[in-house]
């Protein structure tokens, strides 16, 4: 077990569903929001009244955004052009993805075991959920990608955690998305499946975002990996 820097964890939003959780979901928001995004979310997923579920959202930095000219806003990484999966921001999706690691590291800390950790994102978020879940050195519970894809793929075998090689992945994604084609979403399912991890696919009729029948589908998904 690691002993990180408390004072490195990144501003977050934390919601505990009962007192002394002993389960937890790190959720990471997409470009532009914050923590507070998902936080609606939580009644919603229909998660039975005895769970006792940690759900931590944590805020991304700021940082210029190359493609949207410059402007500063919250980003786990900046997006270089319209071509999200060839001009990628490296080191930017690594440093994020190490605190994450960080996050899951400090919840390890407070006595919840690993395979109790779930990694979820939307967007940007859901791009360090899969990039960092394949990679984290211990079992997690499950990684949960909303409309997003799998950023630096061609590294993923290379650099694939054995702990996580059977991880349960569910991706999601709406089928009218401008942001992020779901055809980039399919090759990174794909990716992935190549390196031996099985993925739970569902799209749905929307755009760049979530929809109430999506969301019951996460509780469901959350309920089986979690053991609630």
């Amino acid at each position: 077990m690691s002993n990180p820097d408390h004072k490195d964890l990144p501003e977050r939003i934390e919601l505990e569903t009962r007192d002394d959780p002993d389960r937890s979901v790190i959720w990471m928001h997409g470009l532009g929001a914050d923590g507070n995004d998902f936080v609606p979310v939580v009644p919603a997923l229909g998660l039975p009244e005895s769970a006792k579920v940690r759900f931590i959202f944590p805020h991304a930095p700021v940082r210029p955004i190359t493609v949207n000219g410059g402007m500063s806003m919250r980003g786990w990484y900046d997006i270089l052009g319209m071509d999200i999966d060839r001009s990628t921001d490296e080191q930017g999706i690594r440093d994020s993805a190490a605190t994450i690691q960080k996050l899951i590291d400090f919840e390890i800390e407070r006595g919840i075991e690993s395979q109790r950790i779930v990694l979820a994102g939307f967007s940007q978020g859901g791009a360090i959920a899969l990039f960092q879940g394949l990679r984290c050195p211990t079992s997690l519970a499950g990684i949960l990608a909303l409309s997003t894809y799998l950023p630096l793929g061609d590294s993923l075998k290379e650099e694939m955690s054995v702990a996580n090689a059977q991880v349960p992945i569910y991706m999601a994604h709406g089928v009218s998305d401008p942001v992020v084609p779901i055809s980039l979403a399919e090759e990174s399912k794909k990716t992935i499946e190549a390196a031996g991890v099985d993925v739970a696919w569902s799209t749905w009729p929307i755009p760049h975002s979530v929809s109430p029948e999506e969301i019951a589908d996460i509780g469901r998904w959350l309920n089986q990996v979690l053991e609630l």
